[in-house]
């Protein structure tokens, strides 16, 4: 890392400050504090709007990690001819939200105040970013400060307001606090389980990264550095378990009963594997840990998993063949019947391979492993160069974190193994646990049928979804728009094309050569931007007619990045001529289209691009990563393995599954590394996420592999198949809980449902802070952009399917690739069409909601046709005691609901949601209603006329259909406040019961209804358009949509 790596303050302008000389002015200046580094800007005399733009910089450290730091800028007015300074107003800006230069926006940030007294106003203009170089000074000046020089300023450089309530402390003695402040945040912050959040986003997606921290609360000993790649665990006993359970299952797939269905077979089971369990202990004097010498790891949410590692580096000093007297060499590792082999170098007697080879320690079979090296040959038996071969019970064992092995020089034997031959070769053999470095790019001698393009499909890799951006396009006017046609006045309206998608206005009410139009168009990019935005002036000459009259194309990196609400400059840009064929190729350059467009463009970061529904989304932190909070937990997914999967093809005559599982959470996607042919595949790979809001929904999808690179699995253009997926919401989960379930994977298919198998997860959320989780529950679930310029519903439709198509695009161009079809099953890309079956499940869900509010009004009926006299008495009573004292109304109300939260904690969902089939009304499907679900878009079952009708009535029911489940998720948050399904929100809501009650009683009721009253009447002035904190809890509450198939 170079030395003069330093951090950049552009520090703009400001705006609305607070007047401070006494004629209704002030003479700002800027101060920046970065770790006790100060440094100033320029004073802009009588002005309460000045602008600086100039550069302040200080020294940067990339080594460090300043994630827990923030950066202070302060205003001050310097007052004359007094020497002093009063302050206007300070920000604080936390260092995780710096970014490269280039990528720096500029953002307003409104100013605090710095104690409780005193008075600030207005917003600074700033941006900030880490440049590898010093900036140019030649322009912008920068006045570096001490703490001599800061405390040279004199004790009266402080407020007005402050003089009054500190009159003794001095400028020295309010900065050495500061500083004192903020070393001993610093400390507190290093210390802790926090440390494993900071650096995940840079090492998950490394080849070889970096050690890193793991979160443990259930042990008391310190946490180890283990390698943060996936790794998986693997109990003792499990192959009988998975065999016997695979043999029910795939007995009772083949054989059916009709007719019948047994319950417990859709519900999720709870699993006792052995997880974390004989983790290699390097501290133990065994080398091996038992119950109570358990030491916590980065893995212990899998079984554990042993494999014997062969490193082949290279060799040198190879003899030549006896054939053709070159050396074509390559190694052959053999242990028992499981061979693997390197590839071979043309005419190389000093090759280098650096490959790794796995073996399963369940299926070794020999006792010796032999390495060879060979040859090869175009014709006849490849030549044989030498051996190595160890002895499996002298292999020793790594554990990480310990460093890899060091690979060693060993002589090559004859075939007798009685004497030593020419050449040697760098190896390193050593048995270990799928917590290696090496385990997810080895060669699994599992896969030993798997070749060409099938060896990268089967490894676990982890992807990253494309950052995503809405890209605004206001189209304001033209100017000079000739038709072709000079006796007519245009028809003219804006075509504006990015990539695939295509966007157009209306056609310009008034006939004219100078249209308006001001309408915005949104299209969804990604970086790094790749396509262009392509806008057309086009003229309707006929309803099927349209001719181009000028064109211009504009690349991505020309247009402003938004983070807020604030106007964009709006630019004119000439049209090119467009239209004049292929015939007259050189006056395309010669003549120049005079007419031009006027456009206000910019890239959209403070809006969430949403690739998911919202029922279930992963993420809603906006695009820009400098509006990025602190996250407030980690999600830990150890994928176990399934069971009973159902054969998905047939290879060499029978059933068989290639099983792989994805997971998707936020932007990142992990897949699991495929087993071959087997119903009962054990991956036992551990997973770790960011959780920046509790309210997020995980995705697992579980696919058979049809990509091996064999016949019998298909060509390229096969597409894997799907064989279930399972959801889960974080805020139903309790915190620092592990919970090892086992979910059904059930699929609709057109001729019914069908369980395909169960997957086994263990999952863990780790809380870093309850005062972050309360602060996430009272704000709203998407950036503030959506609710201050939303879209509407036909926008947001159209843009989560283009950036469902962006993703599947970019992801599938990964090597190896996640395929679209995963990608849009993962997204649920369909979830929008129409059918019979989820309008049916979201009815009843409204007449579930329903049936309690009928119920009580049969119960105030029955009182008051006095079915129960005594009943009926108690109630006159009640009424006339809240009639007499209203101020007990209310608190009764919430003590009662205080009480009924906690009785129904007795009864509180102890597993995780699950695809609940009953509620998705998949069993009482008719096969029609199956026949229209499954029909394409539009419909191929009818001719053009019915066709067309049925498309219609199609998308109708789908906008009815989306009403309904919109009723119905109110519905169920507003069950699910007292029934402890997301514990934090019930917790919450009661004890705000409890403390509402005391608070209501001791106020007096009139007083509570004026307050009320004035509140719900308050002036436009005092509303803000943002949701309020009750509507904002309460849409963060679970639902069961996610539960829904």
């Amino acid at each position: 890392m170079r030395k003069n790596t330093k951090l950049v303050v552009e520090v703009v302008d400001a705006q609305n400050l607070m007047p401070r000389d006494g004629e209704g002015s002030a003479s700002p200046f800027v101060e920046v504090d970065f770790l006790n580094q100060l440094s100033r800007t320029r004073t802009i005399p009588k002005t309460l709007h000045p602008v600086w733009n100039q550069t302040l910089s200080f020294d940067y450290d990339q080594t460090r990690d300043y994630s827990h730091h923030s950066i202070q800028v302060s205003v001050y007015h310097e007052r004359r001819p007094v020497p002093g300074r009063s302050f206007l107003g300070r920000v604080r800006v936390s260092c995780s939200n710096f970014v490269k230069k280039g990528e720096e926006v500029y953002q307003r940030f409104p100013l605090e105040k710095k104690w409780l007294f005193s008075s600030a106003k207005g917003e600074i203009g700033l941006k900030l970013y880490v440049s590898p170089q010093e900036p140019d000074q030649s322009t912008k000046e920068n006045t570096p400060l001490d703490i001599k020089t800061f405390s040279a300023v004199g004790s009266e450089a402080e407020d007005s307001e402050e003089d009054s309530f500190k009159d003794t402390a001095s400028v020295e003695d309010e900065v050495l606090a500061d500083f004192a402040t903020e070393s001993a945040k610093g400390e507190e912050d290093s210390e802790g389980r926090k440390e494993a959040v900071q650096a995940l986003h840079k090492q998950e997606v490394l080849p070889q990264p970096a050690t890193m921290h793991s979160i443990r609360l259930r042990s008391r000993v310190p946490t180890t550095r283990m390698h943060p790649h996936d790794t998986n665990l693997q109990s003792r006993d499990a192959d009988r378990f998975y065999a016997r359970d695979a043999n029910l299952i795939h007995r009772d797939a083949n054989h059916p009963p009709s007719g019948e269905t047994d319950p417990e077979a859709y519900e999720v089971k709870d699993m006792s594997p052995e997880l974390g369990e004989r983790w290699p202990n390097p501290n133990a004097g065994g080398g091996w840990m038992n119950g109570r010498e358990r030491f916590t790891t980065s893995h212990d949410l899998v079984e554990q998993m042993f494999y014997l590692y062969v490193r082949v580096v290279r060799a040198k000093d190879l003899p030549p063949g006896l054939m053709t007297g070159g050396c074509d060499p390559y190694v052959e590792v053999k242990l028992g019947n499981y061979k693997g082999r390197t590839k071979h170098f043309d005419r190389k007697a000093t090759p280098e391979w650096n490959q790794v080879f796995a073996f399963s320690k369940e299926r070794i079979q020999s006792s010796v492993l032999e390495v060879f090296v060979k040859g090869k040959e175009t014709l006849g038996r490849d030549d044989y160069l030498g051996r190595v071969m160890f002895d499996l019970n002298e292999i020793p064992k790594r554990v990480p974190p310990d460093s890899p092995l060091a690979p060693q020089w060993y002589r090559l034997e004859d075939r007798r193994g009685e004497g030593k031959v020419r050449g040697e070769i760098m190896l390193a053999v050593w048995m270990g646990t799928q917590a290696d470095e090496a385990f997810s790019e080895a060669w699994h001698a599992d896969s030993a049928s798997v070749y060409g393009e099938g060896v990268f499909n089967v490894r676990s890799k982890v992807y990253v979804s494309p950052k995503l951006w809405y890209l605004r396009v206001n189209i304001i006017e033209a100017q000079d728009v000739i038709p072709n046609d000079k006796n007519r006045l245009p028809d003219v309206f804006v075509k504006a094309n990015v990539g695939t998608q295509t966007l157009k206005t209306k056609i310009c009410p008034i006939k004219t050569i100078n249209p308006l139009w001001n309408e915005d168009l949104v299209f969804v990019v990604a970086e790094p931007f790749e396509e262009q935005l392509l806008i057309t002036i086009e003229d309707n000459v006929h309803p099927s007619k349209d001719e181009v009259l000028g064109k211009i194309s504009l690349p991505m990196n020309i247009f402003e990045k938004r983070l807020d609400h604030r106007p964009v400059q709006s630019r004119w840009f000439n049209l090119e001529k467009y239209g004049f064929g292929a015939l007259e190729p050189d006056r395309r350059k010669e003549l120049k289209f005079s007419s031009r467009i006027h456009l206000r463009v910019c890239l959209e970061g403070g809006y969430h691009v949403m690739d998911e529904s919202t029922m279930y989304i992963s993420d809603t932190r906006p695009t820009a990563r400098q509006l990025w909070k602190q996250p407030v937990g980690i999600l830990e997914v150890g994928i176990l393995g399934a069971k009973g999967l159902l054969p998905m093809k047939v290879k060499d005559g029978r059933g068989s599954t290639d099983a792989y599982c994805v997971a998707k959470y936020g932007q990142k996607w992990v897949r699991t590394r495929t087993i071959l042919d087997t119903l009962s595949p054990r991956w036992n790979e551990q997973y770790t996420w960011e959780v920046y809001d509790p309210c997020t929904v995980i995705t697992l999808g579980v696919f058979d592999n049809c990509h091996l690179g064999s016949s019998q699995t298909g060509n390229g253009a096969s597409r894997d198949a799907r064989i279930g997926k399972v959801r889960i919401r974080l805020s139903t989960l309790e915190a620092h809980k592990i919970y090892t379930h086992s979910f059904p994977l059930l699929v609709l298919q057109p001729h019914g449902l069908k369980k395909t198998g169960e997957v086994q997860i263990s999952i863990r959320f780790t809380t870093l802070s309850l005062a972050n989780i309360v602060y996430i529950y009272s704000h709203s679930l998407l950036p503030k952009m959506h609710y201050l310029h939303p879209f509407t519903i036909n926008q947001v439709d159209s843009l989560r399917y283009q950036a469902m198509n962006i993703v599947a695009t970019r992801l599938g161009r990964a090597e190896p690739p996640l395929r679209k079809e995963i990608v849009e099953y993962m997204l649920d890309v369909d979830s929008h069409l129409w059918s019979m079956r989820r309008s049916k499940a979201n009815f009843f869900r409204i007449m579930s909601l329903l049936s309690g509010s009928i119920s009580v009004g049969n119960w105030l009926r029955d009182v008051c046709n006095w079915r129960n006299p005594v009943t009926s008495i108690l109630v006159h009573v009640l009424f006339l005691i809240l009639v007499m004292y209203p101020e007990l109304i209310l608190p009764t109300m919430l003590l009662y609901m205080f009480f009924i939260g906690l009785w129904n904690f007795r009864t509180r969902p102890r597993y995780p949601p699950h695809m609940d089939t009953k509620l998705s009304w998949a069993e009482a499907i008719g096969p029609d209603e199956l026949d229209e679900e499954f029909d394409t878009f539009p419909t191929s079952r009818s001719p053009d006329l019915v066709r067309m009708r049925y498309d219609r009535l199609r998308s109708v029911a789908g906008r009815i259909q989306t009403v309904v489940g919109d009723i119905a998720t109110q519905g169920e948050r507003i069950q699910s406040l007292l029934s402890w399904r997301d514990p934090r929100a019930t917790s919450l809501f009661i004890l705000f019961c409890l403390s509402g009650s005391v608070i209501l009683y001791a106020t007096p009721f009139r007083v509570v209804a004026l307050v009320g009253g004035l509140y719900y009447l308050r002036h436009p002035k005092f509303r803000s358009k943002l949701p309020c904190v009750p509507s904002n809890f309460f849409k963060r509450l679970p639902t069961r949509s996610d539960s829904l198939l």
